[in-house]
Order: C-alpha cells, then sequence, then structure tokens
C-alpha cells in the first residue's frame, strides 16, 4: 500500500482501568517493595523477563534543583536519603511458574547493588539499573546480559555489568574517558556484532544531560577495546548527549539532546572507528527546541519511529522549556521522515502535517515524554510520561492565571481521577492510533511507561510508580503522609491477542 496510510485518527477507546490485550498486573508494589519506584531496564534473557529497578526516586529529586518548584514535596522522605535501602535491584520473572496472585508471585531477587565507603560515607554502588541488553561479545561464551548503572554522585561514577546466569553480575572495562563525574549510563546497543554505548549524565544535577555526545563501541566488551566511533558532538557543540540509539537497517541510528532541537545521525557503521555519519534530523524536526530530546527509538516493519520529548517529565525547569506535549516521527532509509504526532509546520522539506491528526502529546499537555516504544505482534506500542500528577504538589503561584482558576473551580483531584496516569497506545501501520489505556492502568500514580519488552508470553510493559510507600494529600485544609497502597512499580503482561488483520 501507499507509504503514507491514514486520513485522519482513529477514534481513542473511553478511558478504563483494565486495558483491552492487557491481563493481568503481574507485579505491583514495587514487586513487594514500594520503594522500588522505576522499572528502569528490562530483557528477555534465558527464558526469563529480567527487570533493573531503581529506588526512592523522589527522595533523591527532593535534594536537587527541582525541589525549588514544588509546594509539597509528594512523598515522606527523611533528612538523610541514605537512611533509607537505596541499593537498586535486579529481579527475573518466569511467566511458567507464576502461582497465586500477590506482589511477588512468579518473580526472585537475583541481585542487590552493593555498599562501597565513598570518602566517610557509606554508600550503595548503584542506585539504579538504568540500561539492559543481551549481546554475546568476541570472548563472551555465550549470550550475556549487560547492564548499565544509575551511581551516587558522590560515589566513583557509572559502570557496566555482565552476567552469564542474570544471578551473579562482574564489572567490565569503561570507556576511557568514563570519570567520576559520569553517574548514568543508559545505552548499551548490539548492532552488527559490536556493542555501543555513550554517556547519559554526570554529577551535579543532569542526569540526562552529559555534556559529551560521544559514541564508543567495541566488539569485545569483557576485555574493554572501546573506541571512539564519531567526531566529538557530531561536530555541533549545541549537541548535549546522546540520550537514545538504534540499528535500522543497514543504520545504526543516534538521537541526541539539544536545546535547539534534537539531531538525528546515522552510519553504517563499518571499516575502523571513526565511522562515517549523516544527519537525516535537525533542529527537533524543525520544531525547535520544544523537541528536546529523542527520547525513544523503535523499528516496526523496517521503519525507525522516533519520540521526542523535553527532559525533567516535560517541564524543564533549568532552561524554562516548556510544558509541551511530545512529537513522533518515523524515518524512512531513503532520508526522507513523516511527521507522526506533533504541530503541523512548514519545513524544508516541505508543510508537514500530523499524519495520525494527532497534535503534540495526542493532543495532551501533559505528555511530556513519548518514553518507550516496542513492535510486538504485528503492532507498535508508544508509552507516554504524563506529568499531571505531579499537578497536586507544584508550585502554584507560577500557574497562569487562567489554568489556576479553571483548576481551582475543577478540583485537583477531580482532575487526577480524569486525567492522571501514563498512556499506552498502538498502531498497526504506524499512522493511525488508537488507545489501548489512558489512565496507567487504573493507578494514576503510574505515571509512566519507562519499559516494554516483546516476550513469548505477551508485551510485558513496566510502569514508573515512584509515590510509595506514604504519599501526601490533603485532609480538609491541612496536608499530611499517608500510606499509599497504590505506590511503588507495577509491571503488566499482555495476553496474546490476535494481530492486525487477523
Amino acid at each position: 500500500g501507499p507509504r503514507h496510510m491514514g486520513g485522519g485518527p482513529h477514534r481513542l477507546c473511553p478511558r478504563r482501568g483494565l486495558a483491552r490485550g492487557f491481563s493481568r498486573a503481574i507485579a505491583r508494589n514495587g514487586i513487594g517493595d514500594p520503594h522500588n519506584a522505576y522499572p528502569h531496564s528490562m530483557a528477555w534473557f534465558r527464558n526469563r523477563l529480567i527487570v533493573g529497578t531503581t529506588r526512592s526516586n523522589l527522595c533523591l529529586f527532593k535534594v536537587s534543583k527541582i525541589k525549588k518548584r514544588m509546594d509539597y514535596w509528594p512523598v515522606e522522605c527523611p533528612d538523610y536519603v541514605y537512611d533509607l535501602d537505596m541499593r537498586a535491584q535486579i529481579w527475573e520473572y518466569d511467566p511458567t511458574h507464576a502461582e497465586g496472585d500477590g506482589p511477588t508471585a512468579g518473580w526472585r531477587l537475583n541481585w542487590r547493588a552493593p555498599v562501597r565507603t565513598f570518602g566517610d560515607e557509606e554508600l550503595p554502588r548503584e542506585l539504579g539499573y538504568r540500561g539492559m541488553t543481551v549481546f554475546r561479545g568476541r570472548s563472551d561464551e555465550d549470550e550475556c546480559l549487560y547492564v548499565s548503572t544509575y551511581a551516587p554522585a558522590r560515589a566513583d561514577g557509572t559502570r557496566i555489568l555482565r552476567s552469564l546466569d542474570a544471578q551473579t553480575f562482574e564489572e567490565i572495562p569503561l570507556p576511557d574517558g568514563f570519570g567520576k563525574d559520569i553517574i548514568t549510563l543508559r545505552l548499551l546497543v548490539p548492532f552488527k556484532g559490536r556493542l555501543f554505548t555513550s554517556p547519559t549524565g554526570r554529577a551535579g544535577g543532569d542526569p540526562n544531560t552529559s555534556g559529551n555526545a560521544t559514541v564508543f563501541v567495541t566488539d569485545d566488551p569483557v576485555n574493554g577495546g572501546w573506541e571512539v566511533a564519531n567526531p566529538p558532538g557530531f561536530g555541533d557543540p549545541s549537541n548535549l548527549g546522546v540520550f537514545e540509539m538504534l540499528g535500522c537497517g543497514d543504520y545504526l541510528y543516534v538521537g541526541t539532546a539539544s536545546l535547539r532541537g534534537f539531531q538525528v545521525w546515522r552510519s553504517r557503521a563499518e571499516g575502523k572507528p571513526p565511522y562515517a555519519w549523516e544527519r537525516v534530523i535537525q533542529d527537533g524536526a524543525y520544531r525547535g527546541y520544544l523537541n528536546q530530546a529523542v527520547s525513544s527509538l523503535c523499528v516496526h516493519n523496517g521503519v525507525l519511529y522516533a519520540g521526542s520529548g523535553i527532559q525533567h517529565g516535560g517541564v524543564d525547569m533549568t532552561t524554562g522549556t516548556g510544558p509541551a506535549g511530545a512529537e513522533l516521527i518515523r524515518i524512512f532509509e531513503d532520508g526522507s521522515w513523516d511527521l507522526i504526532v506533533g504541530a503541523k509546520r512548514e519545513t524544508p522539506d516541505g508543510t508537514k502535517a500530523p499524519l495520525s491528526g494527532y497534535r503534540p502529546g495526542f493532543g495532551k499537555m501533559y505528555s511530556g515524554y513519548f518514553w518507550r516504544m516496542a513492535s510486538h505482534d504485528g503492532w507498535l506500542y508508544l508509552g507516554t510520561f504524563d506529568w499531571s500528577t505531579m499537578v497536586r504538589y507544584s508550585d502554584r503561584s507560577a500557574w497562569p492565571q487562567p489554568y489556576a482558576r479553571g483548576l481551582e473551580r475543577f478540583g485537583i483531584e477531580r482532575f487526577l481521577g480524569l486525567q492522571g496516569g501514563a498512556e499506552l497506545f498502538r498502531s498497526a501501520d504506524g499512522a493511525n492510533w488508537v488507545s489501548v489505556d489512558e489512565q496507567g492502568m487504573g493507578n494514576f500514580y503510574n505515571y509512566g511507561i519507562r519499559t516494554m519488552q516483546s516476550t513469548p508470553h505477551g508485551l510485558a510493559v513496566g510502569y514508573v510508580n515512584p509515590f510509595g510507600p506514604r504519599v501526601g494529600k490533603w485532609d480538609g485544609p491541612d496536608f499530611a503522609y499517608h500510606d499509599n497502597p497504590d505506590g511503588g512499580a507495577e509491571i503488566w503482561l499482555g495476553s496474546k491477542a490476535p494481530g492486525p488483520g487477523r
């Protein structure tokens, strides 16, 4: 059929708590521990679903610059965040032995981050496991699970871990130039028999921008051998980091973060590095600074899809960017591109109107990232980060008066009951989209979809939920903390459903 399939959006399905095609939550309350806030990484490995967590994220954020823009803090935190057990965890789920319906049924805790002494403090070596992939390098005796980490700012930097069984993990060498200030790493991307990575964030309140848009490559990660794969920043100092990377067809694609708008570069990644690269998208696909970064990439039916986002949930308070809904584009092998979800505009490539008919964020300002995508069983799935849950706690003096008056009349709790929670959409052809769920699977504290993994047993979807174990609410005129039975990360597993056209 024609490449431009569409002619307007499908009507969204009614909002509902249980989504069609997603039969059950296989984990609630942070897999039995509400401090497990982010299911930050996920992989299918040795017939098991492996999940890496990051813990108590809102208590970590409380000591950052974000705190200055909040009237009330959403969760109860100690004065010293490391009075909490902040050790990141790695869990495995066996779908064939998941008996019962408790929060840990079918799950086993395989790994907990060690504690080390840094200066005069004992700290977890890792706060989170932010990336995960399955890869076999030149010296690996079999396929291995590779995991990238999120380290405390006062520790000694990020690491890459390797495991043959997802139960015991060893460190492998990092690329040269990864100093102690590089505290987060999310990208571990196999392509053409090699493993690619790039630093994500650094100490000092920048977990998403390293200031170092450098790609590294090796075919033998267990022994290091990392080489630089691109010119610094792709020759453009506005590129603050590499946030997404994925192979599609004959090319490795790299999405950057930039205050002028993201860029997308690609290379065949052949021969000896550094490789030759070409830019296929610039200036946030000509939307500019509101498309600050490529937040997700996915291949569906041989075409690359790229979702955008603004850091800190769609409102970057450090740069005054946003709020704005995210956009979705797709890129073809000939270098041409379509706008799928977004704002109509004129570009050097002609007029671009959203093929889906939907404006940014699927028409929702609160959808600040298109955070994760997955191709599964003939469908392209897209999950958002929806920051509306944070309205309850935000600095109301900064709200525009019409918005403040409207929300006051409507009521924040009523607003959250209707708007709150991450959205999950799907499309067979990439242009026409339908809603799977728009309210965090019935829990508005599930405000982001961070991970998705196709498995033989269905699509696993990991919901970020840092609102536990105690969350702030108003009792009449008073703000107080209460136990939250809906706090902690959730993971849902989709049932096998008929594919499109069947």
